[in-house]
């Protein structure tokens, strides 16, 4: 099983984190674009050729399934991956999670970036999920760009003037961009006792539920675990690809400061190790 997620920059470790506990069997690929981030100021065109250059790189590892593991790749970019790769290749988006914050709670906040705040689609997601609700769009300006350059300062700056933004009484808080996923606990800290709704976990769950039934199958007794993993006593770790902005490498530095990429890098396939793979995927 190999799933190939998408993002113009780290926010694709959250839902790559969820997959991996889920099944930590599966093979990984992230994709972030370093080169283009980010996405949010560029023209809707120019985000959908990105991500789609993107999603091209990552077929040479044969995926089974593409996740658009972005909120702004999603609303530009979800309908012409899905006209290239469709039906052959199953791709989902992400949505921000407006549908079960509203459903618990009367007083909401969506934080997300300036784009995706002053956006068409964030005010039609309010208009058709929010219900009785009352859900106040707050913009982050800074915030993911902060996240994705492992700048602590900066994520602290930004998460503090995103919660002055936040109405009070507020009792639930959206989180309508993956990157800030990663400050979860920041964010939590600075609005106490304000409940959190990312995407993460249902875009993992998704996944798994799309993946065409080939690319589920377990292996017969007394085979291997896994044919590309690494094998353990308990069965098999799957491995961890990276390609930035479509050249393969190791994990950007600033991932290792987030649990998400700490968890994910003992299993990224780097070096030698890596054109092995390759070889092993290109010659079927």
């Amino acid at each position: 099983m190999r799933i190939a997620l998408i993002n113009s920059g780290l926010g694709l470790l959250a839902p790559a984190a969820a997959l991996h506990r889920l099944r930590p069997d599966a093979d990984l690929v992230l994709a972030p674009d370093p080169d283009g981030m980010p996405w949010g100021p560029r023209t809707p065109a120019d985000i959908a050729d990105r991500a789609l250059r993107c999603a091209r790189a990552a077929l040479r590892y044969q995926p089974d399934i593409l996740v658009m593991a972005c909120n702004t790749g999603s609303v530009h970019a979800l309908d012409a991956m899905r006209a290239e790769f469709e039906p052959a290749i199953p791709v989902i988006g992400t949505v921000p999670a407006i549908k079960p914050a509203a459903a618990t709670y009367r007083k909401v906040a969506i934080w997300a970036t300036v784009a995706t705040t002053a956006s068409a689609y964030q005010r039609r997601l309010i208009t058709e999920f929010a219900g009785s609700a009352s859900v106040t769009a707050v913009a982050c300006p800074g915030l993911a760009d902060a996240v994705d350059a492992g700048d602590d300062a900066g994520t602290a700056a930004a998460v503090a003037a995103a919660a002055r933004q936040t109405p009070a009484g507020c009792e639930a808080v959206v989180l309508g961009c993956t990157e800030y996923e990663l400050v979860t606990g920041q964010i939590r800290q600075a609005l106490p006792g304000v409940a959190t709704f990312g995407s993460a976990a249902a875009v993992a769950t998704q996944a798994l539920r799309r993946i065409p039934p080939a690319g589920l199958v377990q292996p017969a007794d007394g085979e291997p675990a896994c044919a590309s993993g690494t094998g353990t006593a308990n069965g098999c770790l799957g491995t961890v690809r990276v390609l930035l902005s479509g050249r393969p490498a190791g994990l950007p530095q600033a991932a290792l400061r987030y649990p998400e990429g700490r968890l994910l890098a003992p299993h990224v396939v780097t070096g030698e190790e890596r054109e092995r793979a390759v070889g092993s995927v290109a010659g079927g």
